[in-house]
């Protein structure tokens, strides 16, 4: 089967650097800032104060949907159904990795930051109390704009394509409203995923669009069959 190209920027080297650095500059200036995470806070603890019945149900729907178990399952079903129906095995591998750069991208950052999350004892209705020096940035945030990118990157060239970037866009952000809402995260947490995870599908578009053809003509090859582009020659 023919390699699946993924979108790729011009400049996507740079750009994905630029992404990173910003993103590393962020986690930085926020870590450095007196009083930056105690102003944040502020945020969390306002919307820790109006829980509802109902987003406190969508806001845990979301923490499990989006949390590493069920994120890889949801990667790894889709990239079957990928392989067995709508486009071979290198159509699953690139949106497997697509879906799933984000989350890598995010625990990057969160080595280099190490900032802390939240208090939970400063909430006034914390719903999943966690600790730890991973606040910077939300791996559910970053997971969801990655796999937002992937499933967009399925639907280009479709009539479906403007529906699933709105779509997917949506639902990156509610993801987001709800590391806030549950009170696991700062905003400059949630805001800083978005492009961790752009950074990471651009390079990664970049790379995959580089080196995938190599190894697949590598592996025509010595399999006998002829490279990439030269059937009918």
């Amino acid at each position: 089967p023919r390699l699946w190209a993924l979108p790729q920027i011009r400049h996507w080297l740079v750009l994905g650097i630029l992404l990173s650095a910003a993103v590393v500059a962020l986690g930085v200036a926020a870590q450095l800032t007196p009083g930056f995470s105690a102003t944040e806070l502020g945020i969390d603890q306002d919307l820790s104060q109006h829980h509802a019945a109902a987003l406190t149900a969508v806001a845990m729907a979301l923490n499990v949907m989006f949390g590493p178990v069920a994120g890889l399952a949801l990667i790894g079903a889709t990239a079957l159904s990928i392989w067995l129906f709508r486009g071979g095995l290198p159509k699953a591998v690139a949106f497997g990795l697509v879906a799933s750069s984000g989350w890598v991208a995010s625990e990057i950052f969160k080595l280099i930051v190490a900032r802390q999350r939240p208090n939970p004892a400063l909430l006034f209705d914390p719903l999943a109390p966690e600790t730890g020096s991973n606040s910077f940035p939300s791996g559910h945030v970053s997971f969801a704009v990655a796999l937002g990118f992937a499933v967009y990157f399925l639907a280009r060239g479709t009539r479906w394509a403007k529906v699933t970037a709105a779509g997917a866009a949506a639902v990156a952000l509610i993801v987001a409203w709800s590391r806030l809402y549950i009170g696991v995260h700062y905003p400059t947490d949630v805001a800083a995923s978005f492009l961790a995870a752009s950074a990471a599908v651009v390079l990664l578009a970049g790379l995959w669009n580089r080196v995938a053809p190599r190894m697949a003509d590598w592996r025509r090859v010595t399999s006998g069959s002829q490279p990439l582009g030269a059937e009918g020659k």
